[in-house]
């Protein structure tokens, strides 16, 4: 009974984002690690490489045109970018965007426009009963544009992760998982569904989404909605998923406590990618899209030492990982 009501809180957590969004007694320090290998995806002793660490969070990356790599900063309300590395220089950052409305999860569109999940003033750590500004999806660059901010008059509730489709619509997730289509009409989408990371296929033919330690799909149809709702492969490396990113092959890569679980296109689990902490976002960059970046919980503060804030602090600190691996990201969009 112990072990069911654990498993439901787990669920809970993931699906709501908590797991993404640690209290500072919770934050876990950099663990060891032996990457085995999981063939087309990864070589046997692969390592993490450090690109980003800080104390101000980082979540919902998304590779960029030029193999760079943009990450949110909801507290800060601005999106970061990490430059394209060019031999061995160091990853060089920079501001991309400002005033981003608490954004937490982009993706970009096949005309270049970066879509965000704006999570406004309902950060935990503050006071989201008196936020006054719905969370919304919104068009940030290169213009800024509302897309939808309510369904049937209902709040959207907080928001954790989007990815558009080829129709000009976005599938996004928050108090439930909805389609926004290319006239702003918000449809919902699923029964029974706790969800944090949500990605489609590489033909858009199927809509996955994270429920706990299982992930569903969902067949799409040519209007955007979905039918046929479905377990469609089990997190067998344990805990609960949270983003997600897709191969050029079609697997998925979904990351978790214990790292990052790899599928087949057909649902088989091939195997976990362990991380130097609990992943959270993962998507690929870099020359040739082979480079897989992804965010974990907890950084190493300007002394070296695990970072921690005092008692009732919200511990917002993040570090951004990369490793090359054998598999290619999918070049038909950017996540």
């Amino acid at each position: 009974m112990k072990a069911k009501l654990l498993l439901f809180l787990l669920t809970i957590c993931a699906a709501t984002g908590l797991f993404a969004q640690r209290g500072p007694q919770e934050l876990a320090s950099v663990r060891e690690y032996s990457v085995t290998t999981i063939p087309g995806v990864v070589a046997a002793g692969a390592k993490w490489n450090l690109a980003w660490q800080g104390t101000d969070n980082a979540d919902g990356i998304v590779g960029t045109r030029d193999g760079g790599l943009l990450f949110a900063q909801e507290q800060p309300n601005r999106i970061r970018k990490i430059d394209k590395q060019i031999g061995n220089q160091n990853d060089k950052t920079s501001v991309f965007l400002e005033d981003t409305h608490g954004t937490g999860a982009m993706s970009v569109d096949k005309k270049g426009r970066i879509w965000a999940v704006q999570r406004t003033c309902t950060d935990p750590g503050k006071q989201p009963d008196q936020c006054k500004e719905p969370t919304a999806v919104a068009i940030l660059y290169p213009e800024r544009k509302k897309v939808a901010d309510n369904f049937q008059g209902k709040s959207l509730g907080r928001l954790n992760d989007l990815i558009v489709d080829k129709k000009g619509g976005a599938y996004f997730n928050g108090a439930g998982t909805y389609y926004v289509n290319a006239k702003g009409e918000v449809s919902s989408i699923g029964e029974n569904i706790r969800t944090n990371g949500i990605t489609l296929s590489r033909e858009q033919k199927t809509l996955y989404v994270t429920n706990g330690g299982m992930i569903v799909a969902f067949d799409v149809q040519p209007e955007g909605l979905v039918r046929n709702q479905r377990d469609f492969a089990k997190l067998e490396g344990g805990g609960t998923g949270d983003g997600m990113a897709i191969d050029a092959e079609g697997r998925i890569y979904v990351t978790s406590q214990p790292g990052v679980q790899v599928l087949s296109p057909q649902g088989n689990y091939l195997g976990l990618i362990p991380t130097p902490r609990p992943s959270i976002s993962a998507a690929f960059s870099g020359p040739g899209k082979r480079t897989l970046y992804i965010v974990g919980a907890g950084a190493l503060g300007p002394d070296g030492k695990e970072f921690q804030t005092p008692p009732g602090v919200r511990n917002n600190a993040k570090t951004i990982y990369k490793m090359q691996l054998l598999s290619q990201g999918f070049k038909g969009r950017v996540k």
